[in-house]
């Protein structure tokens, strides 16, 4: 048997990182209307100011009081190839800097000349490249607005999926440079594909993790010549490393894969939310991708930030997912891209929801529920809790979502009925409006008023309001950060005088006071029943 007819499996820490422009792909710099207002406005002005004092940017990612600022961890001997991506983003995505000046050009139009009347002369006045790509509307008090025609924008030269491209390597545990600030550059031990994330040989390598296949067919897949057909030998061994538990045969089973990730199965079913899951299992101290059934019926997302539709997990798990269900968005919002049409673009099968949705699967259901707070006011709807029944369970999917206003967590409670398990989010000091969202801002924001809008959850008392209203018995927080993978993602930092986690203390006290099991979630938990 030649090399190319082994069989083989993926490795167990196996990674990928889905890159756009050579920056990890997430949902805003992916999505092609958002992706050309943060190419202009945040990633070529973040690689001009590196190249003009590189050390200074260096210096600044490695200090921990810096952590998760917008500074690039690229060694200064490598700002050549800095100099080159930003020349080839200038020259190569002319079209999509056009179409954010455009934007920019649109909105001053609109400030200036629509005063409440008939805004149809104002179409020919329109930059031309949003021409046939935009709608102009009033609210009803009589603000006017554009609005885009997103599924048109992916049809257009706006969303180049040349732009796509997929690093491959292994899993070392050591912590990869922040994601929203520094793009990946070629490295001796990583396999780089110049492929779209919906490329088949994608299909054929991650299915690897269950079923053998052949490195000629990888190869053939994959479309490698022979120096990449040999950096991927390091991606394969002979053997599976799938855990034997990872199927129950009787009742119900909810495993806490860290973050916002849950996995509830039963023996017909399994359901997924946030999948953003490590790959290292050599640790024993968490469940990675080795410990996911097989099959997946459903992955439900709860809203369209980095560290809650993570493609890194996702494109892993294509090959395994029945349907992802998502909350639809509220069509053509500069701020809130739809989460339905990205993943469709890339080769998902998916289900937009609105609130109160059900969504059935074998032996249980799903049922969106509302989201509020945690997006720094901005009008953004495709945001998602769910209430999910199944094996006598009723088990609340909080997400980041507040309790700012808690009754509506009675409307929900009248409308589904009794909660056994709430899952929660307290990240209640987050980041400011302009640490995400800086590059879809028109108009500037000063600091007091971009720091007044956080992106935060619920604290204490409001994670206590959604308990009671809820009647919920047992009520979780997510770890938010803390669990050691997630890093390059999260760029998290707590001390144990962190207000959150004081917060959750406060929690968790109240809870215990209240006869309601509680607990602050960490790497893993198991509950069955």
């Amino acid at each position: 048997m030649g090399v190319s007819d082994q069989q083989v499996f993926l490795r167990s820490n196996a990674i990928i990182e889905p890159l756009v422009d050579r920056f990890y792909a997430w949902l805003h710099i992916t999505a092609p209307v958002q992706a050309s207002m943060n190419l202009a406005n945040l990633q070529v002005p973040l690689l001009e100011s590196y190249l003009q004092n590189p050390q200074v940017h260096v210096a600044a990612s490695v200090n921990p009081a810096l952590r998760g600022g917008y500074f690039v961890n690229i060694e200064e001997a490598r700002s050549h190839e800095v100099a080159e991506l930003l020349d080839s983003i200038k020259r190569d995505r002319a079209d999509m800097l056009a179409f954010a000046a455009a934007i920019a050009e649109a909105e001053k139009l609109l400030r200036e000349n629509a005063t409440g009347f008939d805004l149809t002369p104002l179409y020919p006045k329109l930059p031309e490249a949003l021409n046939g790509l935009v709608e102009l509307a009033y609210d009803t008090s009589n603000q006017a607005s554009m609005h885009f025609l997103e599924p048109l924008a992916y049809t257009s030269p706006i969303y180049d999926v040349s732009r796509q491209s997929v690093q491959l390597s292994l899993e070392t545990g050591i912590e990869r440079p922040f994601i929203l600030s520094t793009p990946r550059l070629p490295q001796p031990d990583v396999l780089d594909l110049q492929i779209p994330f919906n490329h088949p040989g994608l299909e054929e390598l991650f299915a690897a993790r269950i079923k053998a296949t052949t490195v000629g067919r990888l190869r053939e897949a994959l479309e490698l010549d022979d120096a990449q057909s040999a950096q991927l030998q390091r991606l394969l061994t002979d053997q599976p490393s799938l855990s034997p538990d990872r199927h129950i045969p009787t009742g119900g089973r909810v495993r806490y894969f860290g973050h916002a990730c849950l996995v509830m199965q039963t023996p017909e079913a399994a359901v997924l939310t946030d999948p953003f899951i490590s790959a290292d299992n050599r640790h024993g101290d968490r469940y990675t991708l080795d410990d996911l059934p097989d099959y997946i019926d459903l992955v439900l997302i709860t809203h369209g930030h980095q560290d809650h539709i993570v493609l890194e997990t996702l494109v892993q798990l294509r090959n395994r997912i029945g349907t992802v269900v998502v909350p639809r968005s509220s069509r053509g919002n500069l701020c809130d891209p739809s989460i339905g049409q990205y993943l469709k673009a890339l080769g998902f099968s998916v289900l937009e929801v609105d609130d109160f949705e059900e969504i059935p699967f074998p032996g249980g259901k799903v049922v969106a529920t509302p989201f509020l707070g945690e997006h720094s006011d901005l009008d953004i709807r495709a945001k998602s809790t769910f209430f999910v029944q199944m094996a006598g369970a009723n088990i609340f999917v909080g997400a980041d979502s507040s309790g700012i206003d808690p009754v509506l967590y009675r409307y929900i409670r009248n409308h589904l009925g009794h909660v056994d398990m709430a899952f929660l989010g307290m990240e209640c000091d987050g980041a400011p409006l302009t640490w995400l969202y800086q590059g879809l801002l028109t108009r500037p924001v000063t600091k007091k008023m971009s720091d007044s809008r956080k992106l935060s959850g619920s604290n204490a008392k409001q994670a206590a309001d959604i308990m009671t209203e809820l009647g919920a018995d047992e009520g979780y927080i997510y770890a938010m950060g803390e669990e050691s993978w997630q890093g390059h993602v999260m760029a998290t930092t707590y001390t144990p005088d962190t207000y959150q986690l004081k917060q959750i203390e406060e929690f968790l006290s109240w809870c215990a006071g209240n006869g309601i099991t509680a607990e602050h979630l960490f790497n893993k938990r198991e509950w069955r029943w």
